[in-house]
Order: C-alpha cells, then structure tokens, then sequence
C-alpha cells in the first residue's frame, strides 16, 4: 500500500487535476468557475507522485450574517484508491482547518442513495438535516448535512487569552400559535 501525502490547494495549476478527478467520479457537471469560488481545498498524493487520487474542495464564509459556516462542496476519491481512509482522512482536514478560523457548523448536501458518504459524514458526526427533493441535475434527491461545531481548543480567543463561547445557531422548526384559546372550556 502506497503513502499517502495531503496538501493544500496551490493555485491554478492544481485546477486540471482536480477537475478531471471530479469529472470523472461524480454525478454533477461543474465548470472552472465552481471551483475557484471555493477557497479550501485538499489533495491526495501517492508519495512521488503528482497526480491527484483524492480531493475535497470546500469553503468557508458568513452566513446569513450570522455564522461562520463551513460548506463541503466535493468529495471525490479515485475509485482504485478507495477503502484507505483517504476521503475520511480529507474531511478531518477540512474540519480541522475550518476550526482554526472559527467555524461554528459545516453543512454539504450528498445524494439520498450514495449509503458509502452518508455512513462516511454520520460517522464524523454530521446529522441529516433535510430531504432537498429533485436536488441534483440528474434529477437525484439530496440530504443536507450539517456538523455544529462546538467552540474548543481551535477556537478564537480573547484579548485575555481566554477561550470566546460561539453558540451554535438556533436549529428549530417555529410551531405557529394555536388557533384556539386553550383556556375556553369544552362544550361537550
């Protein structure tokens, strides 16, 4: 079994290889464009080698106006370099890197059916977070998956050297108010 070397995205160079590894291992279609909107991104090298077998190509940014929110867009391993934990091993890099810039949740969207990333994100702590029906292209459902990120040893600091609390967004569905007046007595 090879070595593995992971680095980060260098700059345009890198764009051919990435876009072929992804062309050829995932459903969607993107364009050059797609990818240079995305400002982290990480490779898979065999050791002496200068071909890509694995990428992840994310992204961090504000919100809403509100959360400093990590987003997975691609996630593609060569399919004769799977089952060597390289996908896990770009997603935890990704993470971590995130974290040291203060993320407070990350969120990807992954086919409904594709049970090997599904197993791969829930595994890392990802919950499903809804069905976006008809999501891709070729017409395929999608789970929106969302990791809170809790403030830790990576998180930003005071000005005292002291860990800043960042609270997770509120994550509920509003109930609207009820349409009668639970106080009036029955008449039955």
């Amino acid at each position: 079994m090879s070595e593995i070397e992971y680095r980060q995205y260098v700059g345009e160079s890198d764009l051919p290889h990435i876009m072929a590894l992804v062309q050829n291992e995932l459903s969607e279609p993107y364009v050059i464009y797609t990818y240079r909107y995305f400002l982290h991104q990480w490779y898979a090298f065999p050791v002496n080698s200068s071909d890509p077998v694995g990428v992840i190509v994310c992204k961090q940014s504000e919100h809403r106006s509100s959360a400093n929110r990590g987003y997975i867009a691609m996630l593609s391993v060569n399919r004769s370099w799977r089952k060597r934990g390289i996908a896990t091993s770009l997603v935890r890099k990704s993470i971590d890197t995130m974290k040291q810039h203060g993320v407070e949740e990350i969120v990807l969207e992954t086919e409904f059916d594709n049970s090997a990333a599904l197993s791969l994100y829930e595994s890392l702590g990802f919950i499903r977070e809804k069905r976006l029906y008809r999501f891709y292209l070729n017409g395929k459902d999608a789970f929106r998956l969302v990791l809170a990120v809790s403030p830790g040893e990576d998180s930003p600091r005071s000005d005292s050297g002291h860990s800043m609390l960042r609270l997770a967004p509120y994550r509920a569905i509003p109930i609207p108010p009820l349409s009668y007046d639970p106080d009036d007595v029955s008449s039955r």
